[in-house]
């Protein structure tokens, strides 16, 4: 009988801390700048780390426009039940939404994730968006973009475009929930044993 198994080839960093804080504070300026200034804008992280993104970009956009304040534009999108895999993932709870004060009605609203891969998530989190009221304009601003979409979706503002293989894992670790910064890419090989 033979086994299959995989293992993860040693990984190698694409974006160290001080990679990931320029691509922020770029995206930031994209922002601002795509949005004339920050009048009605709303930064919506999607869970887990696409939230740490939103608050630090929040963070980033009142340092660089002094009339902002990062807490009240910042908030928290979660697509767990718009999910179209939930049937293929491994059970997971779904997490809270909490949106600014203001809402998203007639907002501009960024999505903030981690990741951007097949597209899927996103797709979900439009959906999720729906549900929750009608935003003027919804942009999408990503860490990293891998490639390999699945659906005709495309980010507005990315920190790195990271071409990959299928078999590439690309994680991002950051601080918040990982305890270090950093973005490493595993190659994943199958192999057959005994």
């Amino acid at each position: 009988m033979t086994e299959v198994t995989s293992a993860h080839v040693p990984s190698r960093v694409v974006l160290n801390q001080a990679d990931i804080d320029r691509a922020l504070t770029r995206i930031a300026h994209e922002i601002l700048e795509a949005n004339k200034g920050s009048k009605d804008l709303v930064l919506l992280g999607i869970p887990s780390r696409g939230y740490p993104l939103a608050v630090r970009l929040a963070k980033k956009i009142a340092a660089a426009d002094p009339t902002v304040n990062a807490e009240t534009i910042v908030g928290q999108l979660d697509v767990t039940m718009f999910r179209d895999d939930l049937s293929h993932q491994p059970t997971r709870p779904p997490r809270h939404t909490r949106l600014p004060l203001s809402g998203i009605d007639n907002k501009v609203v960024v999505l903030i994730d981690d990741v951007l891969y097949s597209g899927r998530t996103i797709r979900a989190a439009l959906d999720a968006l729906v549900d929750l009221g009608r935003p003027r304009i919804v942009r999408l601003a990503v860490l990293v973009d891998r490639g390999h979409r699945e659906l005709p979706i495309r980010a507005d503002h990315v920190g790195k475009n990271l071409p990959t293989s299928s078999s590439e894992k690309v994680r991002v670790h950051l601080e918040e929930i990982d305890s270090v910064n950093g973005v490493p890419v595993n190659e994943v090989v199958i192999e057959a044993g005994k």
